[in-house]
């Protein structure tokens, strides 16, 4: 087998936050998991486990590092700092709940909604930027690097990272679901073009299994 076909890169969005269950955004808001977000980042870790991940990179949120040490602590993988894995600035939307930010900046808020590349909060950050950035930080952690990459991001992040990368226009990224808190998507190189990413699992929370009788559909 190739390295590049060993090669695997993960996206696995932090543990569950008070925020998220007010519905509250986020963005660059340092809020760390509560109870339920810790059980499922040691849920998850432990099944990820079993991918024998060669390196662990995380956001610099605590999130995203709260959610990288349960699996970090099993596996003894060092943990690495990445802050443009960072969730999109959310500027003057964060803090506030969704209905308080259709009330008081609600055009925008329907832009964004509805997947136009606009700045969040209106001083925060457009979704290509954040595409830009978080897609830096995975093609830097690919130089010399093979195995299962396990990138501990954020939901944002996540859907543009993978937009990017599946080089979707960007009209479609929001054709991609979001990830539930501590599910992850799964990303292999592409085996029929042999360039560019094939996406193997979305949403996930099991270790990939073979797809028996791929060529035969």
């Amino acid at each position: 087998m190739s390295e590049n076909a060993k090669l695997r890169i993960v996206l696995w969005r932090h543990g569950q936050t008070d925020w998220n269950v007010e519905n509250r955004y986020q963005g660059h808001s340092d809020i760390p998991l509560n109870q339920v977000g810790i059980y499922q980042a040691n849920h998850a870790a432990k099944i990820l486990a079993g991918m024998n991940p060669s390196r662990i990179i995380a956001s610099d949120l605590i999130r995203t590092q709260q959610t990288a040490k349960a699996l970090v602590d099993l596996v003894g993988v060092k943990l690495e700092i990445d802050p443009d894995l960072r969730e999109t600035n959310g500027g003057n939307w964060e803090g506030k709940t969704g209905l308080v930010n259709r009330e008081e900046d609600g055009e925008r808020f329907k832009q964004w909604m509805f997947g136009e590349d606009v700045k969040a909060g209106e001083i925060g950050e457009s979704r290509s930027e954040v595409a830009r950035r978080s897609r830096a930080a995975v093609e830097r952690a690919l130089v010399a690097t093979t195995g299962t990459i396990i990138f501990v991001t954020h939901g944002g992040t996540a859907r543009s990272l993978l937009g990017s990368m599946l080089d979707l226009p960007f009209e479609k990224w929001a054709t991609l679901g979001g990830l539930s808190n501590a599910s992850w998507s799964v990303l292999a190189p592409n085996t029929y073009t042999k360039t560019g990413w094939s996406l193997i699992e979305h949403n996930a929370g099991s270790i990939p299994e073979p797809v028996f009788g791929n060529e035969s559909i």
